[in-house]
């Protein structure tokens, strides 16, 4: 389920990225679907119940806060997405045990 969510989410950051400039509003939204995934990832590991490795949770929470400053960057300045993309597709790779994403 995760890995379908990420997918999802990833597929449309990228497409709204390639539409950036002719769709901005669309890209603002595709931003936001993002943090909203790394926001629910990160209260997850947050979570007493929660028994992923303290270690995993820790970095979870780290892409949680580096998506959050990225995506403000792109909005504001201009920055580049591709590393957003990029951290979502190592999750799915991670999610599927290695394999492509």
């Amino acid at each position: 389920m995760e890995y379908d969510l990420i997918a999802r989410t990833t597929r449309r950051l990228r497409a709204a990225t390639r539409r950036r400039r002719e769709d901005f509003p669309e890209f603002a939204a595709a931003l936001h679907e993002n943090v909203k995934l790394w926001t629910v990832l990160a209260q997850d590991v947050a979570e007493p119940e929660n028994s992923l490795p303290d270690d995993i949770k820790a970095r979870i929470v780290y892409l949680y806060e580096f998506t959050m400053d990225q995506s403000r960057r792109a909005l504001s300045a201009g920055a580049e997405t591709e590393v957003l993309i990029d951290v979502n597709t190592a999750i799915m790779r991670g999610l599927r045990g290695g394999g492509e994403g």
